[in-house]
């Protein structure tokens, strides 16, 4: 049995779940929310923290400070609670309840930005303020999840190389697209792999990462207001553009049979299976990643007045979440980068010229 003397030691690597039984095409979903965090984000918190003071960036009288729309910063909080810093989460209000309760029962503090950039909507609000915050007291000290290269690199040594031994025969990876620093750091090891793997991207309608106009995002964790740092889309062979009511619909199904994920997971699991259904997948071995559990969303995704009042009463139909043939909800593509549908409400394209 494991025994462990710090919470950033332990992480459930080898726990898949077959959805073949909920949605008819087999897709082995890595579960990374079984740690003390929550979600995948101790990966890349627990790497740019031992980098930081490796490099001596971190010292017993520094402050961290970073933005997040909620995972990453229950990890810092973890890792600064165990490690004895002092943190401080910029957020927004589009993070969950639980999530900034979370925080603050570790012992962090959290600030919400209330008001959005013009260009650069809430994300660069809070980056805005963590600038000007580094810049009053040199005692702060920003990890910069978007920039920092331990973000993927944790991936790269640690996600990919537990899904590569246990799947040796793998085809295809589906990955949630937020900083990108799983994405990256997935990719990168593949790229070198013993076998060619087609990785694909899972973004939200509405995130500029890829490309696009910006739109309304409700639900935090994957999609961002700015191309992010980290990404070479020359490592991506497809993307994939979720509609939240999808998410919001896949996560109740989900749900329904006992699994309960959280957002990032439903954006995923929607994408792929959208994916899934319109490739002959018979012969494929296909795996994608859930960065989180449900019990952070059931303030939100899980609860009807919040449902109703930002996507209308008929975003859960219960014919639809039990059997899963919901019709696509979602306005016609536009824009020469807002691509083919996939029948489940997603929208998708391949990336062309990719680096061998």
């Amino acid at each position: 049995m494991p025994v462990i003397t710090v919470p950033y030691a332990f992480n459930e690597e080898e726990l898949y779940v077959d959805l073949r039984s909920i949605f008819g095409h087999s897709l082995f979903l890595k579960c990374e929310g079984f740690n003390f965090a929550g979600s995948i984000k101790l990966k890349a918190a627990t790497e740019m923290v031992e980098a930081a003071e490796r490099d001596g960036i971190l010292t017993p009288e520094s402050v961290l400070v970073e933005s997040s729309s909620g995972n990453l910063g229950v990890a810092l909080s973890v890792i600064a609670a165990s490690k004895g810093y002092r943190f401080l989460c910029v957020t927004d209000s589009r993070c969950n309840l639980s999530t900034r309760l979370t925080m603050e029962a570790l012992g962090s503090q959290v600030h919400i930005v209330a008001r959005q950039e013009a260009n650069g909507g809430f994300l660069g609000a809070r980056i805005n303020y963590v600038r000007t915050l580094c810049a009053s007291d040199e005692r702060y000290v920003w990890l910069s999840q978007y920039t920092n290269p331990s973000n993927w690199k944790a991936h790269c040594r640690k996600t990919a190389p537990e899904i590569a031994r246990q799947f040796p025969g793998l085809d295809v990876l589906f990955i949630g697209a937020g900083t990108t620093g799983t994405l990256m750091g997935c990719a990168r090891y593949f790229r070198t792999w013993h076998r060619p793997v087609r990785i694909i991207a899972l973004d939200s309608v509405g995130s500029v990462a890829f490309g696009g106009a910006p739109g309304r995002r409700m639900i935090p964790g994957l999609g961002m207001s700015i191309r992010p740092p980290l990404l070479d889309e020359s490592y991506v062979d497809e993307v994939i553009r979720v509609e939240e009511a999808d998410t919001i619909r896949t996560c109740h199904r989900l749900a329904r049979h006992g699994f309960l994920f959280g957002g990032s997971t439903g954006t995923v699991v929607s994408g792929a299976m959208g994916w899934l259904a319109e490739h002959d997948a018979r012969d494929l071995t296909a795996v994608a990643i859930a960065p989180d559990l449900g019990d952070r969303y059931l303030d939100t995704i899980y609860q009807a007045n919040w449902l109703q009042d930002l996507y209308g009463e008929d975003v859960l139909n219960s014919r639809d979440v039990a059997s899963g043939s919901w019709a696509a909800q979602t306005a016609p593509p536009t824009g020469s980068d807002l691509r083919t549908g996939d029948g489940n409400g997603n929208r998708r394209h391949q990336l062309q010229d990719r680096k061998t």
